[in-house]
């Protein structure tokens, strides 16, 4: 067992959920999602001397994204909610000594899979929790860990990443792919990371599958806010010059009017970049071949302009192993939500697939060492978002930062519920709304994630559950 006086344990965990309702639906696939919980979380951690520190994670759980089935929404939701409560007691519980990372990948190893049994034997949903959607649940418990793990020690959570805070090395964890000469013996995280991470980076903003993108397609129910409701207000108020386009996977007619209409308005907006997302809707290769070569013969200025595919495929890709290889020679091909961890990343590699999607929400501990094994094979970077509000969205840029990413990164919660990152949005007002298209960091500043959470003043609810101490 390592001796590293670095090293720190969980000895509390508080949970708090923090419900939002959003002001456009926002469609996942085939279902569509009106309200989120959040799930905030406080860990208090100590080193092996009893020094002690407090860190906070948060993310939203994205039920219709890390869960799809045909079981109604509200036994998912309640299910994801029972989930984080046994999370709390677990974390706080584990007496494990170490980096974050290595705490974080051992948790996920040794408990997830039994806690998961658990929920599965209370009867609370009848179908077991999806992989996905327990990594959401876990997440805001790992970023926690890291935030508390750099304001222990004083200094930010992306320094920690390297030797001497860390024991165990890559090759601890992570195994090449077969046939490649990547050696990960004696290397570090840090070693894959951008080392002076840019404080203004692109922001994608989504356009959903419900949102309108003309007056044509205006319901008349849409919110008077104060918010643009219209893609050309978007763009215009935000400087917007990079645009996803969610489509719907099974109606190829609909997918290719909808990329040419949001790409004509883009051309004529100065818009520099697009992307398609199929929302893992998609079983032939053939039905998004098809459509990419129609828009580049029809309008190669927007086949020009769109930068990559994300995700087209379905979630589970040791049970779907299509191979991507004809797509991606047509433009780069990202894994989203098959990438759940190094393994399905490689994989995925060896069916084609060129570029990986990180994201906070599969938690820090996944996205680490996702981007180390992706970046170690020559695989492309992207950091999409899961709609992060509130305290949800630094870990989530900070990611993007730091990762070297292909362009950018996709930050939507301004779009689909701004007033709920007002406390967050008064310390860190360029993280919370796209100016001349961008996104800022400036602000974050401090040990851990840089929150400055002692200048936001949000009262929370009452914990729904704390262990420990």
């Amino acid at each position: 067992m390592s001796s590293n006086q670095n090293d720190i344990r969980v000895i509390e965990a508080v949970l708090h959920f923090l419900p939002v309702h959003v002001r456009m639906p926002l469609k996942f696939g085939r279902e569509t999602l009106t309200e989120v919980t959040c799930a905030r979380v406080r860990v208090t951690v100590a080193d092996r001397s009893g020094r002690t520190a407090e860190g906070w994670g948060e993310t939203p759980l994205g039920v219709q994204w890390a869960w799809p089935s045909g079981l109604e929404y509200g036994p998912r939701h309640e299910a994801m909610k029972g989930y984080c409560t046994m999370l709390a007691e677990a974390w706080a519980g584990w007496d494990r000594f170490g980096h974050p990372l290595e705490i974080g990948i051992d948790f996920q190893q040794e408990r997830m899979a039994a806690l998961s049994h658990e929920l599965d034997t209370a009867r609370l949903v009848d179908e077991p929790i999806p992989y996905l959607a327990a990594l959401v649940c876990c997440s805001a418990f790992d970023i926690a860990v890291h935030d508390a793990y750099g304001v222990l020690h004083g200094c930010d959570v992306y320094q920690t990443y390297d030797r001497p805070f860390m024991n165990r090395d890559l090759a601890a964890v992570l195994e090449p792919a077969e046939g490649s000469d990547v050696r990960f013996a004696g290397r570090y995280p840090a070693e894959f990371m951008v080392s002076n991470p840019a404080d203004v980076l692109r922001a994608w903003h989504l356009v959903g599958g419900k949102d309108p993108v003309d007056t044509d397609e205006l319901t008349g129910d849409e919110p008077d806010d104060g918010y643009p409701v219209l893609l050309n207000d978007w763009i215009e108020r935000d400087g917007l010059k990079c645009l996803k386009v969610k489509l719907r996977g099974d109606d190829a007619a609909w997918d290719f009017d909808r990329m040419l209409r949001v790409g004509r308005i883009a051309v004529d907006k100065n818009v520099e970049w697009l992307s398609a997302d199929f929302n893992c809707t998609v079983n032939d290769p053939a039905y998004v071949n098809e459509i990419l070569d129609r828009i580049r013969d029809e309008d190669p200025r927007i086949y020009g302009m769109l930068l990559y595919v994300e995700q087209p495929f379905p979630y589970d890709l040791e049970a779907n192993r299509i191979d991507v290889r004809s797509v991606s020679a047509r433009k780069p091909l990202f894994m989203d939500e098959s990438a759940h961890d190094w393994h399905l990343i490689n994989l995925g590699r060896s069916l084609g697939w060129s570029g990986v999607a990180l994201k906070t929400c599969k938690t820090q501990t996944q996205a680490i060492l996702s981007l180390c094994w992706a970046r170690a094979h020559g695989m492309t970077l992207m950091v999409q978002d899961l709609t992060n509000p509130m305290l949800a969205q630094i870990p989530h840029v900070r990611l993007a930062a730091h990762a070297g990413t292909i362009m950018g990164v996709e930050t939507n919660g301004m779009q689909f519920y701004p007033a709920a990152s007002a406390p967050e949005a008064a310390v860190h007002p360029d993280l919370y709304q796209r100016r001349d298209g961008n996104v800022g960091l400036s602000t974050l500043s401090g040990s851990g994630f840089g929150y400055g959470l002692d200048k936001m003043a949000r009262d929370l609810p009452n914990p729904a559950a704390q262990y420990g101490l």
